[in-house]
């Protein structure tokens, strides 16, 4: 952590109109958005920089230095929601021994939750005040359609012969346009596209995530596990069929409860009461649906929203079953380094409440250049061409929202 670590002030005021917080979004980004269905925040510079290092224990490390941070420190909050106050903004890598992880606590605050806006104004320590760091985009090239295929038939093999359960392969896919990508106009495309999704832009990382990793509410935690997949309808009955379909799918249901079991599993030495749905859900997005399953608990004792973070990451949604064995397989068999692609970002307040989602549906973004991500779920009975349209699909999300810059 850069600058002294004491003598922070924080003053939160309601605010009597709610501010667009999109306006707030330069076109250049800089700032950290995170936008929900009810709930809004915007942040500014400048910025609070903590490093949490690579390797175990980074979570714990990151809440630790935020509570360091926030010793002594003289807080008015007239509004005391969550999200009010000091905040922790974060986005981490998805491997653990990958650097490029973020942590910041920003100087300016807008925000909204349930019809209830503020400004939250952190006077910093002398010193501490450092820019929003830019993260390079992750290195290489990515792989032809090909390729991957053909990493998702190794990928099959290693579940034969019982090396993994499950293991999750992204692919990345580079796009140009004529002009620097506009990160205002992205993040709004996006927002509008997917209003029940984790819109969010963090220093050059922008995306609209369907999936809540943890959020943390007093002593109530949930999440939403995905794992699951179809495309949607063209057709009110077709769509119907094919959200049915996906519900009976053996391959798919397979999937999804191992994603449900892996979150239930680490979640249980943190809860006195732990449970989930009995039967999935469908999520429905623009062009996808997904089988989902709310888990929630109650807390047996101390823990913060990064410290459950740090329990549940990397899920099997995103990495598969065993953990250790499908992250060696993904370092393996992946042409490029995924940097914060599939890795958790959102927010932790003073109180230990956030939410923290994972970054899916996203691209980094430098200047006319973007990095645009997708994974898919490789279980027994995959079938690659299945999985590849499956990734074309949610490419879909992210090249629709560069579609006008790539078009200028």
């Amino acid at each position: 952590m850069t600058g002294p670590r004491r003598g922070l002030r924080s003053t939160t005021v309601k605010l009597d109109e709610a501010p667009d917080l999109l306006s707030l979004v330069p076109p250049g980004g800089g700032v950290v958005a995170w936008l929900t269905e009810s709930m809004g925040l915007v942040a500014s510079g400048p910025f609070v920089r903590l490093d949490p290092g690579t390797g175990p224990g980074r979570f714990e490390r990151g809440s630790e230095q935020f509570k360091l941070l926030l010793e002594g420190a003289e807080i008015r909050d007239d509004v005391d929601l969550p999200g009010t106050g000091p905040v922790l903004f974060g986005s981490w890598t998805f491997d653990p021994v990958t650097p490029g992880s973020h942590l910041l606590v920003p100087s300016t605050i807008h925000g909204y939750h349930e019809g209830v806006s503020w400004l939250t104004t952190v006077y910093l320590p002398p010193g501490a005040g450092a820019p929003a760091p830019t993260t390079a985009s992750p290195q290489g090239n990515g792989s032809s359609e090909q390729e991957w295929i053909r990493s998702v038939e190794s990928a099959l093999e290693a579940i034969t012969t019982g090396q993994v359960q499950k293991v999750v392969l992204a692919r990345q896919v580079k796009v140009a346009g004529k002009v620097p990508h506009d990160q205002h106009a992205i993040t709004g495309r996006l927002r509008e596209a997917y209003p029940g999704c984790f819109t969010f832009c963090f220093d050059n990382l922008v995306g609209a995530s369907p999936e809540l990793l943890i959020r943390r509410l007093g002593e109530v935690v949930d999440s939403i596990p995905l794992a699951g997949s179809a495309p949607r309808g063209k057709t009110e009955d077709e769509d119907l069929k094919l959200g049915q379909k996906l519900r009976e799918s053996a391959k798919n249901l397979s999937e999804h409860w191992l994603t449900v079991t892996s979150v239930m599993d680490r979640l249980a030495p943190f809860c006195s009461e732990l449970i989930s749905e009995a039967e999935p859900s469908l999520l429905l997005l623009a062009n996808l649906q997904h089988l989902s399953t709310k888990v929630q608990g109650r807390l047996a004792g101390p823990a913060d929203a990064l410290q459950l973070t740090g329990a549940l990451h990397p899920t099997a949604a995103v990495c598969g079953v065993p953990q250790q064995g499908a992250l060696e397989l993904i370092r393996s068999l992946e042409t490029f380094e995924r940097g914060r692609y599939a890795g958790p970002i959102g927010w932790m307040d003073r109180h230990g409440d956030g939410e923290w989602a994972l970054a899916l549906r996203c691209a980094s973004i430098e200047g006319s250049e973007a990095r645009v991500f997708a994974g898919a779920g490789i279980v027994a009975g995959s079938d690659p061409a299945d999985e590849l349209e499956e990734t074309r699909l949610k490419l879909q999300a992210m090249l629709a929202g560069l579609e006008q810059t790539l078009q200028e």
